[in-house]
């Protein structure tokens, strides 16, 4: 199966990810030196969020937050 590339715009040094369909948002975040750094989240198709994080050096961090399809928590992980 070939997905379609996601598109992606930076804005305020900000890299958002749209769905293939390109009308909802699928991740945004900070990279740096190509690298994940800082908060992150992750959406559904239908804008919900799904995931947030942080990122230092490009590892996940500290409290992750995963949540239902309703964008209640669902659950949190702690990265070390």
């Amino acid at each position: 199966m070939n997905e379609k590339p996601k598109k992606s715009e930076i804005i305020d040094g900000v890299i958002i990810k749209y769905h293939a369909s390109g009308k909802t948002i699928w991740s945004k975040g900070r990279l740096v030196n190509g690298k994940p750094e800082g908060y992150w989240e992750w959406f559904r198709k239908d804008g919900i969020i799904k995931r947030s994080g942080n990122f230092v050096d490009g590892e996940p961090t500290g409290e992750w937050i995963t949540y239902d399809d309703k964008g209640k928590i669902y659950k949190i992980t702690i990265k070390k």
